[in-house]
Formats: structure tokens, C-alpha cells, sequence
């Protein structure tokens, strides 16, 4: 079976952007879970960009909606997870992310932290690495105990190993002094001892606490096997993201080739002919090998009509989970990769019409919603993005987007 472009665009808008519409099995969306769901998990590197995705999505959401579900109910959790990315997920999926994707994550990054301690110059000199990383866990564990949530700065005073700095070696720009801090807590991040919480002042600052797992889950985030973990999570993937690749999932996963195939050969997915684009946004595609679950097969969930996409438009944030949800791209992002990506493969916020990527978008500081067309979409659609720029700028106070990774289109539109 061949699955064209148009009919993967089709699934995209329905399953991940038109989320508030009612289809047959398919219930629309209508909280800040529910569109969670619809994609999985939310890209966190960026913290204004949890809350944009949302509201993206659904026009009846808003900031404090989103920081309930994240900080109040608690319901979605920030893990360090796939790719060694910050991640927002349903709270019940947490296990199933550690065991499959942060616990591997975490074991890379105590592995490469020892060796830096035993290899690097560090301030104040390291002896013993082991006995060295072990006590600082200690401090950070005992400082969130007796103080609560603390930021990275905080942290630092109260547990004074993650001060042990590392020395440059070379004369190079990037090889600086740094300290232990961030490593260390990423390290503990991806172990599930720690969770990233609400960022200090406003709800888009990226200076957020930390605060121990155990406020999560206070007994332990519950223990998965890791194949099981992984073939579950690759079942999740492609009900949201298939059908796709193999290299997709890998790419999206973060896994070894190994332990992509065997998750699929669990799952029981189908082959399917898979049209992945032109990058040139020209009519011509290349086909590939695909994969698909089996009731999306069965179920006649490939097959939505024409209309499904018919003036569909939506503004997503950078690094949002649709615009990095597959390592092949050209089906929907055409020949805008120069301008929409940056040379590491970070995407800026981007201008959605009809299930493809046509533009770029951002809130100035200040509140000021602007944007730049890549293509001509004509009158109705170039207004219909205009008023969806002021809907979402308008309700974030006033403040402005910023991404830490400035694509060519974002510094254009920022300056």
C-alpha cells in the first residue's frame, strides 16, 4: 500500500493541529491534556514554547490553564528523555519515557561526568571521581530537602561540590571555565531523582527550580522493563507521528538502529510505500519504506477526506513537537528548510497552512505579532495569519517569544 503526501498532511492536521474538532473515534480535545495527548510530548527546551504549542492548538486555553496542568494538578511532567531533550509529558507515561529513552540518557551522562572528573583539571582538584560525584548528589539532594525548590544559582550555594569547576585545556573560544552545575543536574534529571519545575518570575523565563522526584512521585517513578518500555513507546509514536520511517522513530527516539528494530518487530507494525516530498517544492516525490500500525490499516483512519485540511491554519511555536516530529521533512516543509531551520536542525515558530510549512511567525518584546509568508497563500489565508498572530500575542500579557536556537527567519523578524 502507498501513502501519498496529501494523505500524510491530512492525518497531521487531524491528529495533531485541527485537535478541537470531533471525529469518529477520536474525541476533540478539551484540556491542556488532551492536546498533549494528540502529540505525545511537548518540546520543553524553550519554556514559552510548552505554553504555545497549547494554545496554539486549542483557541479555549490559556497560560494559567497550562501552568495548572504543569505546576498544579501536576499532571504533566518535564523529563529529560529522547535525544537527551527536555520533554513534556502526561504524567502516567513517565515511566514508560524513563525506562525506554532517560534512563539510557542517564547512564551516557554519569558515564562521560566521571570521566571528565578524572581526566580534566578541575578547582578545587578532584581525587576520587566516584566518591566526588557521590557526595555532590548528596548535597543536592539533602539543600532540596531542607530548602525546597531551588534554581541552578541557588543550588550552587547551598551545595557547594556542584562549584567544582573544570578547567579549559586549550586555547579555543568555547573551552571556558565552567562549572559542574548543569551537568550534574541534567545528569540527575535524566536519572529521575530530580524534575525541573516552575521557572522563576515570569511563566516564559527558562531560570526554573528544581525540586526532588519524590514531590512527583512519592514512591518512585514506577519501574518498567526497558524492550517492554521501548516497545510502548514506539507504539505511542506512531499512533500520533505514523505511518513514518524506521529512521523517523530512531531519529525522534534517540535510539540505536538495534533497539529501533526489535521496538517495531514488538509492535507488529505493517510495511507500507511511504512518499516523503521534494524538497524543492516541486511536484516530484521519492518513496520510501514505511511503517504503520495495524489498526491504522484496519481502521480506515488513512483515508480522510479532502476537507480535513481545507483552509486549516495554525502558528506553531519553535521546537514544537509537529515541526520536529520526523527526521524526513520535506513533505511538509518543502523548500523553506534554509530559512525555518538552523544548521543544527533546530526549527524557529512556524506558519502552518493546510497541513505544510508556508512561513514564520514571533511575538516582539512587547507584545508586537509579526510574520513573513515564504509563499503566496493569497488574501484570506495572509489575513487569516495575521489576526491568528494577535489571537495567541494577545494572550501572553504583553511579553514576547524568544527560542534559544534564532533560525535566519526569527533574527529577520526579531530585528
Amino acid at each position: 500500500m502507498r501513502i501519498t503526501v496529501d494523505q500524510r498532511r491530512r492525518l497531521l492536521v487531524a491528529r495533531q493541529l485541527a485537535v478541537t474538532a470531533e471525529r469518529p473515534g477520536t474525541p476533540a480535545a478539551r484540556t491542556v491534556e488532551d492536546v498533549v495527548d494528540r502529540v505525545l510530548a511537548l518540546h520543553a527546551t524553550d519554556a514559552p514554547s510548552v505554553y504555545l504549542s497549547v494554545l496554539a492548538r486549542h483557541p479555549g486555553l490559556t497560560v494559567p490553564d497550562v501552568r495548572d496542568a504543569l505546576y498544579g494538578r501536576r499532571t504533566l511532567v518535564k523529563v529529560l528523555a529522547m535525544r537527551r531533550t527536555m520533554f513534556v509529558v502526561r504524567r502516567e507515561l513517565v515511566p514508560v519515557v524513563h525506562a525506554a529513552a532517560s534512563a539510557a540518557v542517564g547512564r551516557r551522562l554519569r558515564a562521560r561526568l566521571l570521566k571528565e572528573l578524572a581526566t580534566l583539571p578541575t578547582d578545587p582538584p578532584v581525587g576520587d571521581a566516584a566518591a566526588f560525584l557521590a557526595e555532590a548528589e548528596r548535597q543536592v539532594h539533602a539543600a532540596l530537602l531542607e530548602h525546597g525548590p531551588l534554581d541552578g544559582a541557588s543550588l550552587s550555594r547551598a551545595a557547594p561540590a556542584l562549584r567544582t569547576a573544570f578547567l579549559p585545556t586549550t586555547d579555543r573560544s568555547w573551552d571556558v571555565r565552567r562549572t559542574a552545575t548543569s551537568q550534574l543536574l541534567s545528569m540527575l534529571s535524566a536519572e529521575g531523582t530530580i524534575v525541573r519545575g516552575e521557572p522563576r518570575g515570569s511563566w516564559s523565563s527558562n531560570r526554573h527550580v528544581w525540586s526532588p522526584m519524590d514531590d512527583w512521585f512519592p514512591d518512585g517513578v514506577p519501574a518498567v522493563d526497558e524492550p517492554t518500555a521501548r516497545a510502548e513507546l514506539a507504539r505511542a509514536w506512531l499512533a500520533a507521528f505514523g505511518p513514518a520511517t524506521e529512521k523517523d522513530l530512531q531519529w525522534w527516539t534517540g535510539w540505536n538502529l538495534g533497539h529501533t528494530r526489535a521496538a517495531l518487530a514488538a509492535v507488529g507494525v505493517r510495511e507500507v510505500e511511504l512518499e516523503v516530498g521534494a524538497a524543492d517544492g516541486s511536484g516530484d516525490v521519492a518513496v520510501v519504506p514505511g511503517v504503520v500500525l495495524p489498526a491504522a490499516l484496519d481502521d480506515g483512519s488513512l483515508d480522510l477526506p479532502a476537507g480535513t485540511v481545507e483552509g486549516h491554519l495554525a502558528l506553531l511555536p519553535s521546537l514544537d513537537p509537529t515541526t520536529m516530529g520526523w527526521a524526513a521533512r520535506d513533505w511538509y516543509l518543502g523548500p523553506h528548510r534554509p530559512w525555518i531551520f538552523d544548521t543544527i536542525g533546530n526549527a524557529g515558530a512556524t506558519v502552518w497552512l493546510q497541513g505544510r510549512i508556508v512561513g514564520a511567525w514571533t511575538v516582539r518584546r512587547g507584545g508586537e505579532p509579526v510574520h513573513r509568508l515564504l509563499e503566496d497563500v493569497g488574501a484570506d489565508a495572509g489575513a487569516a495569519v495575521a489576526t491568528e498572530a494577535a489571537r495567541i500575542a494577545g494572550l501572553l500579557g504583553g511579553d514576547g517569544t524568544t527560542a534559544s536556537f534564532p533560525t535566519p527567519l526569527y533574527r529577520e523578524l526579531h530585528a
